[in-house]
């Protein structure tokens, strides 16, 4: 018998120099990076009402680095990994084992955006909206990540194209030999998952992008630019999380079917509508270019 299912079993190491190990997870961070300095000089450059140049996009971007790090770990040890955190509290810098939260790096991004915007002269909304369509490209390359490393999958499904991740089978990294020969007999086929990362990286990620990308391609009233991706995120996340699995040491919070990552996802949907209404109601002859020099 052969195994119908795509096994996802990558190196997580993408290149080695040396002693030094490049991981793909890092890989795509910094791919994300350079593509949101790509897409801001961009529209930096094509969309002169903004008022944005070239270094303003480099200092943004620099803030919105140290507030994803900073706050996507925060919000993971807050949101997943609370108990860890009070068993030892220095657990919160082992960056190294893994553990980043989107939700905890929005907030640190919102906090670097407000910092940004003190520090420039623009209002907050201004830093948003510029920010906003640039951030779901990112997250695509940041859920392929979690593919390559074979995390975060989803739910166990038969669907044609359903996956079997190897750390999901309970076969340690030395036993690969016996993972491959098991998977090919078809023995693992009892634990083939949706592979919810590429529906957030194909909702989350790229379909978000595409959308707020065209909405922004004009002047929009202050603050409607976010709002929307905060609507656009809370959406496709919470589609997402019926075909993910729930973090293992956490689980379904409510009828079998409530996860920690709708529960957060709720807000964000309230907050994004009620952000876009009175960003009409209140600024609908007055979009959001900016009024620095």
């Amino acid at each position: 018998m052969q195994s119908k299912y795509y096994l996802v079993n990558f190196d997580p190491v993408a290149i080695s120099i040396g002693p030094l190990d490049i991981h793909w997870y890092g890989v795509t961070y910094l791919l994300a990076f350079l593509a949101f300095w790509w897409l801001g000089n961009y529209r930096a450059l094509h969309q002169g009402w903004r008022g944005w140049s070239k270094q303003d996009v480099s200092d943004v971007l620099f803030y919105g680095m140290l507030g994803v790090i900073a706050g996507g770990r925060i919000g993971y040890m807050l949101f997943y990994g609370f108990d860890l955190l009070l068993q030892n509290p220095l657990s919160i810098f082992r960056v190294w084992d893994g553990g980043m939260s989107f939700h905890g790096g929005l907030l640190g991004v919102i906090a670097a955006m407000a910092w940004f915007a003190h520090r420039t002269g623009r209002t907050f909304w201004q830093v948003a909206d510029f920010v906003a369509p640039m951030v779901p490209l990112g997250l695509a390359f940041g859920r392929l990540g979690n593919f390559i490393g074979g995390e975060l999958w989803g739910r166990l499904s038969d669907v044609p194209w359903a996956m079997i991740f190897a750390k999901s089978t309970g076969f340690r990294p030395g036993e690969n030999p016996a993972l491959i020969e098991a998977w090919r007999s078809g023995a693992l086929d009892h634990f083939a998952r949706h592979p919810s990362q590429l529906y957030q990286a194909a909702l989350e990620g790229l379909a978000l992008f595409l959308i707020l990308m065209w909405y922004s391609a004009r002047p929009r009233p202050k603050g409607a630019v976010a709002g929307l991706f905060l609507l656009g995120y809370g959406v496709f996340r919470l589609i997402a999380e019926f075909f993910r699995q729930p973090d293992e040491h956490i689980g379904f919070l409510a009828m079998q079917w409530l996860t920690m990552g709708m529960l957060l996802s709720l807000p964000m949907i309230v907050a994004g509508v009620i952000v876009m209404f009175f960003a009409y109601r209140f600024d609908p002859q007055n979009p959001g270019a900016s009024t620095k020099s």
